[in-house]
């Protein structure tokens, strides 16, 4: 193949010649394709008509509505742009289409950036798109939304699946870029409000198309970590474009896929992406996630100061209710003990009746004596008074020393029971 200017001059315009093809003349036709022993090639005609389209064409920006959009496997897209009078043919190379956040609706209008070229094997004239943009943020909020409902019908959206974040956190970490403003504002909230709070930065790019993997890469190396109690996920403000890793579905699993409680920050307080909602908080700025993170000293001791109060005032009542119940059970205690020794005291009085019926004093008390030996034993028969010459009487309230002078049996009772 001839080079490009060859190929051009082969189309520039010769001067009028009104002569048949061949006749001898001053001004003879000289380009090629003048008859058939000079015929160019198919693939030379397409080659010279492509630079010719490319080089009167720079890349331009084409509106239309999207039709017949086809995404084959190599990853390369095809599809037409039209409008009410005419349409053109479309290729989106594989690696402009990965940028795309979304495949485009049939019908979708749409400006398409490009260059006007034709595909020489088919000798098809297309336009060779570059950036696909809908109008406003259409594609981009199509893709939103499409993820959006997805991950709903999952449950991922669910308030109930999410966490509570730790009160008092011992370490946060902070998945982020290390060089962003984010990252300052975070560390210098956390810093005045809860010195004590150790801080872990986890860093990954937070935009462009290796954004996404880095954030999920960040996420799994805080989650198999067991010394981190929450983590912040954050950047700061930007268009739609520059947010876009926030809301790749990669990205908003490992979120929901973390073991550990996540805060997400993305952007300004109006910007929403799909991190936010499947994160257990949302925050609307990284300064704000750092107050949710992080109580503040000042407030701790106000708590701290209330719950001793509290405290003090609870032992008191406690001791109060104590007391009185000390004196409760003392008052029945004593009056459990006071009926114990009545009743001990009747028994005593009862059974000391009956001791002293059958005491001898008692009997003594009643009139009798008691005749002892100098031992002391007592002389109870008539056979104990043979042989001895004194014995003693007791009596109720003394001894009297008396002298055996007769021992005589006792009289037979009469026939009427009674005594002589």
């Amino acid at each position: 193949m001839a080079d490009g200017q060859d190929q051009m001059a082969m189309f520039e315009t010769s001067p009028t010649d009104d002569r048949p093809p061949g006749q001898p003349g001053e001004d003879r036709d000289l380009r090629p394709g003048r008859d058939a022993e000079s015929a160019i090639p198919v693939s030379e005609v397409n080659a010279a008509a492509r630079e010719l389209l490319e080089e009167s064409f720079p890349p331009l920006w084409v509106a239309g509505e999207i039709a017949n959009w086809r995404q084959v496997s190599s990853g390369h897209c095809y599809f037409s742009l039209r409008d009410e009078d005419a349409q053109i043919q479309c290729v989106m190379w594989r690696r402009n289409a990965r940028r795309l956040p979304t495949e485009p609706e049939e019908g979708m209008e749409v400006c398409a950036h490009g260059q006007i070229s034709l595909y020489e094997v088919r000798g098809t004239y297309q336009l060779m798109v570059r950036q696909l943009q809908a109008r406003g943020e259409g594609l981009w909020r199509l893709a939103f939304e499409r993820l959006k409902k997805k991950l709903a019908a999952e449950g991922l959206l669910d308030e109930a699946r999410k966490r509570p974040t730790p009160r008092v956190p011992g370490r946060v970490a902070v998945v982020t870029s290390r060089s962003g403003a984010a990252l300052r504002d975070v560390v210098s909230v956390i810093r005045r409000r809860a010195p004590w709070t150790d801080i872990l930065v986890a860093d990954c790019r937070v935009q462009g198309e290796e954004a996404a993997p880095e954030i999920v890469a960040a996420l799994e190396r805080v989650g198999r970590r067991d010394d981190v109690d929450v983590v912040i996920l954050t950047r700061g403000g930007g268009s739609v474009e520059d947010l876009w890793a926030f809301n790749e579905e990669p990205v908003a699993r490992a979120v929901a896929a973390s073991p550990i409680p996540v805060i997400s920050a993305v952007g300004h307080e109006v910007d929403v992406t799909i991190a936010d909602l499947v994160a257990d908080v949302r925050a609307p700025t990284p300064s704000a996630a750092a107050e949710v993170a992080v109580p503040a000293e000042e407030t701790l001791r106000a708590e701290v100061a209330g719950l001793a109060s509290g405290l003090a005032d609870g032992l008191r009542s406690r001791v109060r209710r104590g007391r009185d119940r000390a004196g409760r059970y003392a008052e029945r205690l004593l009056s459990a003990a006071r009926r114990r020794l009545d009743r001990a005291r009747s028994r005593t009085e009862r059974l000391g009746a009956r001791l002293d019926a059958l005491s001898p004093l008692g009997t003594l008390r009643r009139g009798y004596a008691v005749p002892t030996d100098e031992d002391g034993q007592v002389l109870r028969r008539r056979e104990s008074f043979e042989g001895v010459e004194r014995f003693r009487l007791r009596v109720v309230d003394g001894r009297i020393e008396a002298r055996v002078e007769n021992v005589e049996p006792a009289p037979e009772p009469d026939a009427g029971g009674g005594e002589a």
